[in-house]
């Protein structure tokens, strides 16, 4: 998952947390789609586990279209609320539907980001948050984020057939060693 997150000053007119928008993968690119998450007044790890949730909960939820193209906005007591779009594949007809995610479920979701990708989450917060960016400068960082809840069920099976062969190497030169 391909991220781009980007710092703006709070607007006064809205208590909105941030926005996370997506769209299609570029045509003809190697390249996935990128999702921007735009967090609003001062950044922290919890803010931006909470957009990156978001975005993480929104891709599950449209995992069954292609080319979809998702716009929510993070609520502080509502949770993410906001439209999905795409064509459908069989009529060419533009299709959408709304998309809300509850806080709980965000939440959650946040929690089991920053246990996994804690410390990369604090680096961008920190990376956003200094103070010497260039007068007039995006504050804006792109990274690309792959959670453990996000991998498929044979990537998952893969690697934990990766890390038993690993274990049981390490155990096999371990009790050599001892002989």
């Amino acid at each position: 998952m391909d991220v781009l997150v980007m710092l703006e000053d709070h607007p006064d007119h809205s208590p909105v947390l941030a926005h996370v928008n997506s769209g299609p993968p570029p045509l003809h690119s190697e390249r996935p789609a990128r999702d921007l998450v735009t967090l609003y007044g001062s950044p922290s790890p919890e803010s931006l586990a909470l957009a990156l949730a978001a975005a993480v909960e929104s891709r599950r939820l449209q995992a069954e279209h292609e080319g979809v193209i998702r716009h929510l906005g993070l609520w502080p007591e509502q949770g993410a609320i906001g439209d999905a779009a795409w064509r459908d594949r069989a009529t060419g007809q533009l299709m959408t539907r709304d998309v809300t995610i509850p806080l709980d479920v965000l939440r959650e979701t946040a929690r089991q980001l920053l246990a996994e990708c804690g410390q990369m989450i604090r680096r961008l917060v920190a990376g956003l948050s200094m103070p010497d960016w260039p007068e007039g400068a995006r504050r804006a960082i792109g990274f690309s984020l792959t959670p453990v809840a996000e991998l498929t069920a044979a990537t998952r099976a893969r690697m934990e057939s990766i890390l038993d062969t690993v274990r049981e190497a390490d155990g096999l030169a371990f009790d050599t060693e001892g002989d």
